[in-house]
């Protein structure tokens, strides 16, 4: 079934719980503003912050009015950041609003900019308003492994990292979903990187196509719409991610990959081939491994790339991922102490080592290990919640109650809140 813009419809009747850590408050933290002062407004495609009524009074509180898109009085047209509806909504404008938009005397942003231009969502994007990948993962409930693959492939695109630790807006929550549709129906991670840098290719003034494109998905098939077309004839182009080129100078995604042509001897110079594979080519075979599931293969892969070529912070953690997913929590716990060893800051390996003790039932470990994150990132939501966790198995109740209040505060709309509301109402 063909489905357009950034949501399937079975997400829809989860939206209004989408953990927009500004959405239950920010109507009443409006103010009237001289940029929306008398404007007329009009939205187009469902919302990923808010309703649409409620984004009607927020516009009102600011000074604005709310209007249709044929309206004359018209200033402004904020694009939804989840689903746009059939065809080009600005087919609707009057030829005069549409010579006022090339003019710039009516102005179309997404909904993004839009929360900027109310001063909802900062510039420099405060970390209480945005998600981190477990958060992230926790949401569309997939791997955090898998986050992570859109993150490096740049798929995903943190606004902030706060000691390599990337937090994601909204806007990134509306691709990931789009991005879920397209693997759960069979694309591969390679192939929608490829098909979105020719989709760049022939958009150049498009940075982003997922989000700044009119986007149609029919299972594998990414189509982009323009003007009122679909097909070729009108301008329409479909990327079919089954229709493969056969002359193509890089192969997709090989299915099984021999790793004993790679040496495992210790090379002198960085960069110096490993038998028929360079650090850089053995890292994006490991990758690949890892998106067909071939977890063994890609530990293989990472190991082979310590041995040949040192160890590094980033290829340590990315194993100790991989040997957690196989069950392997002592070997994860020596390549989470290896990474913490070679960047002492690396927050997201301190936390992911907490989780690890604990499961290893060393308690007092692994808050240790949690503490020494928050000493880098004393705003780290995930932390506080496991410290939080941890400390309520070991009995102490008053600290725990102080960080599942600082969790709160920090991620008041995570996938966790619920969690920590429970625990905090059962300590009143």
């Amino acid at each position: 079934m063909l489905v357009s813009g950034i949501l399937e419809p079975a997400f829809f009747v989860r939206r209004l719980s989408l953990p927009f850590p500004w959405q239950r408050s920010m109507e009443m933290s409006v103010q009237p503003n001289e940029l929306l002062l008398g404007c007329g407004v009009a939205f187009v495609g469902s919302l990923g912050g808010v309703t649409r009524q409620e984004a009607k009074r927020i516009v009102k509180r600011a000074g604005g009015v709310s209007c249709k898109l044929s309206d004359s009085k018209l200033n402004l047209v904020v694009l939804g950041a989840d689903e746009m509806p059939d065809g080009d909504p600005l087919d609707q404008l009057t030829a005069d609003q549409r010579l006022a938009v090339e003019e710039g005397r009516i102005e179309v942003i997404d909904e993004t900019q839009f929360w900027e231009k109310l001063g909802l969502v900062d510039a420099e994007q405060n970390v209480h308003r945005l998600y981190t990948p477990a958060m992230l993962a926790q949401l569309l409930e997939i791997s955090v492994a898998k986050v992570r693959n859109w993150y490096r492939r740049g798929l995903l695109i943190p606004v902030r990292e706060v000691h390599q630790l990337p937090y994601f807006n909204f806007q990134e929550i509306s691709i990931a979903r789009h991005l879920l549709q397209l693997t759960s129906a069979g694309a591969s991670t390679g192939k929608i990187v490829r098909h979105l840098q020719e989709l760049s290719e022939r958009h150049p003034d498009v940075d982003r196509p997922l989000s700044q494109l009119s986007v149609l998905v029919d299972g594998k098939q990414i189509l982009i719409r323009q003007g009122s077309e679909l097909v070729e004839p009108g301008g329409q182009i479909r990327m079919d991610f089954e229709a493969l080129e056969t002359n193509q100078e890089v192969q997709d995604e090989p299915r099984t990959i021999d790793l004993t042509r790679f040496r495992l001897d210790r090379l002198s110079e960085p960069g110096e081939r490993a038998g028929d594979a360079t650090a850089e080519e053995l890292l994006s075979i490991a990758a690949q491994l890892e998106e067909q599931d071939q977890i063994e293969a890609a530990i293989e892969a990472y190991r082979s790339y310590l041995v040949g070529f040192g160890a590094t912070f980033e290829v340590c953690f990315l194993l100790a991922e991989l040997l957690y997913r196989v069950g392997d929590l002592n070997g994860a716990r020596e390549r989470y102490y290896m990474a913490i060893e070679l960047n002492e800051g690396y927050v997201e390996a301190r936390a992911n080592l907490g989780c690890v003790l604990v499961e290893l039932g060393d308690l007092e470990l692994a808050l240790a290990a949690f503490r020494g994150a928050l000493r880098y990132h004393p705003d780290y939501p995930d932390v506080h919640f496991h410290i939080a966790r941890t400390l309520d198995r070991l009995g102490e109740d008053h600290e725990a109650e102080q960080h599942w209040k600082t969790f709160l505060r920090l991620a008041p709309e995570s996938p966790w809140a619920d969690e920590a509301r429970q625990r905090l109402s059962s300590k009143s």
